[in-house]
């Protein structure tokens, strides 16, 4: 097998995983399609998911603003706390859901940076009473 049949069957795994986890979160196939075109044009997004793929771990070297998809997730759960009385809403905290919504948050930064990092500044889920 040479680099480039290597390349595409690693893309096509990459693919896959990003399917399954918008299956998993009860997302529809185009959504995770339009993730994954995303992400497949984000050498930076790419390797981070490449990464977690490999180890369930984020690598944490791809920034945005400052903010590295770990920051991205925990400000998604911190965030979302104020959903912890609603137990319709407790989905929110499943690990596919969050996953994908931190890849999606970052395509979304990659394009606009400073309306993500100050919603993540001033957002911090706390209610204000």
């Amino acid at each position: 097998m040479d680099e480039r049949e290597q390349l595409e069957r690693a893309l096509g795994a990459l693919r896959k995983f990003v399917h399954d986890l918008a299956e998993q979160a009860g997302r529809e196939e185009e959504d995770a399609e339009r993730l994954w075109e995303g992400i497949r044009q984000s050498g930076g997004l790419l390797r981070e998911l490449a990464y977690y793929y490999d180890t369930g771990e984020f690598l944490c070297k791809y920034e945005v603003a400052g903010y590295t998809l770990a920051d991205i997730l925990v400000w998604q759960v911190d965030h979302f706390k104020l959903y912890m009385d609603r137990p319709q809403d407790m989905n929110r905290y499943r690990q596919p859901r969050l996953l994908l919504a931190s890849f999606e948050t970052m395509l979304q930064m990659e394009k606009d940076p400073e309306v993500f990092a100050e919603k993540m500044r001033r957002e911090t889920g706390q209610d204000i009473l």
